[in-house]
């Protein structure tokens, strides 16, 4: 999962982004609001974790920023040193899912970023066997079925078709996208991840009037919807 971190104390933020390292996610560390909220802009993260009192945007602003703005908002986990109960109702009541006081201890929080990974995104453990709709995905065999019938893809093309719609209806940048397909910082050209998407969109028949859209987002990324099915009258 892509983490996002917002602490103006670089060295508890590469703590934090260590300890959630170990744990299998990707980090991405921010010292300063304002630099998140541009890359929010312009990223997806599955989670963020915020400090409070951060001074040119503070973690709470941000929080109700990103509540009001993003189309679809990560979960966020508060870090502070806050701890009384009106701070802690008004963290939740801004839309924090989960709240955590500083000193931060690294495996209390890895067990709460877990704990609402899994309840956010579902899946601890990936099943055999996902079904959306007519379409079927054996994750361990690597093979597709749109009512019944197999439907051939390479490697990244079912990768990244999975991803999307276990992600269904929920932005993802091409920064995210082409990460969890091809791997931490792959040396291959955009135009790649469009091709695959093309190839996907016509061998899944993701088209709206089969109720899919497989939608870019302009400077962003792509984003697969659920739409109501056109039917096509003669």
């Amino acid at each position: 999962m892509r983490l996002a971190i917002l602490d103006d104390d670089r060295e508890m933020c590469a703590d934090v982004a260590a300890s959630m390292r170990v744990a299998g996610h990707a980090c991405y560390e921010f010292h300063s609001g304002e630099a998140l909220r541009r890359a929010l802009r312009r990223e997806s993260y599955d989670l963020l974790l915020l400090d409070w009192e951060v001074p040119d945007l503070s973690g709470i602003d941000l929080l109700a920023w990103a509540r009001s703005t993003l189309p679809s908002p990560p979960p966020v986990i508060m870090m502070t040193g806050r701890a009384s109960d009106g701070d802690i109702i008004h963290g939740l009541d801004t839309g924090a899912d989960d709240y955590v006081t500083k000193p931060v201890d690294a495996g209390v929080l890895r067990s709460r970023v877990e704990a609402l990974l899994r309840r956010s995104y579902g899946r601890a453990t990936a099943p055999r066997v996902e079904a959306f709709g007519d379409l079927v995905f054996d994750p361990m065999a690597m093979t597709v079925t749109v009512r019944g019938e197999p439907v051939e893809l390479t490697a990244k093309e079912f990768g990244l078709a999975l991803l999307l719609f276990r992600n269904l209806n929920r932005p993802l940048s091409r920064a995210h996208i082409m990460e969890t397909v091809w791997g931490r910082n792959p040396e291959i050209p955009s135009r790649t991840l469009d091709a695959h998407v093309s190839q996907i969109r016509g061998r899944l028949g993701l088209r709206p009037e089969q109720g899919l859209r497989l939608a870019s987002v302009y400077s962003f990324g792509y984003r697969l919807e659920q739409v109501a099915a056109v039917t096509m009258e003669g």
